[in-house]
């Protein structure tokens, strides 16, 4: 069994925990604002908050990573986990402010159930950087990564269900360019759930 006299740097764990809520908070804040939308809902300048919040977050580990020299897992791991949970941020954000700026009258369930799927996947998420503390509970974290691929084979089903009925029953252009673009980055949302589920995956097999 290997071990170090130098204790592992913990910070990280705790920015990557904060980082884990906070995807779970936009996800959250995403599914919720679609139930009642309205392009002034407060909640539009929430997730806009979050993900501002979540890009100090991101900075703050890469400053990290640049002044500490022992860290919990291999450099090139942490930076490129923080980079991708950032960007399921972002997506989110993105998908929300697309949908304020073409002034999306009223959403669709299909919309709704992409929502649903990708909320699912920041929970497992969080769950998975929760767990990265203790490395003992290799079998535990990949079953949620496990788990975040399988809700990101959904995640397609649905976009797929989403743009047939959309090129089927759409007549106006405008609006099947404006749609498809919001269900192409939501499911891209998801698609980057399972893109960290995978940078665990990595971190799990050098060092679980």
């Amino acid at each position: 069994m290997s071990f170090t006299l130098i204790p592992r740097e913990e910070k990280f764990f705790d920015l990557f925990e904060a980082q884990a809520d906070r995807i779970v908070l936009a996800a959250h804040s995403f599914k919720e604002i679609l139930q009642s939308w309205n392009v002034h809902s407060p909640l539009v300048e929430k997730i806009r908050d979050i993900e501002h919040e979540a890009d100090i977050t991101t900075h703050e580990i890469f400053d990290k990573l640049n002044r500490t020299f022992i860290t919990p897992f291999d450099r090139e791991d942490i930076h490129h986990l923080a980079s991708k949970m950032d960007d399921v941020i972002d997506l989110i954000q993105g998908t929300v402010s697309r949908m304020h700026r073409y002034q999306v009258s009223q959403v669709t369930e299909e919309l709704i159930q992409l929502a649903d799927v990708l909320h699912q996947s920041a929970e497992a998420v969080r769950k998975a950087i929760l767990a990265l503390r203790d490395m003992k509970k290799s079998r535990r974290i990949i079953e949620y990564c496990i788990e975040i691929n399988r809700l990101e084979n959904a995640g397609d089903q649905v976009q797929e269900m989403a743009m047939g009925k959309l090129f089927s029953t759409e007549t106006n252009p405008i609006e099947i360019i404006k749609w498809k673009e919001i269900y192409e980055l939501t499911e891209t949302a998801i698609d980057m759930c399972e893109d960290v589920a995978n940078a665990i995956e990595s971190i799990v097999v050098k060092h679980g």
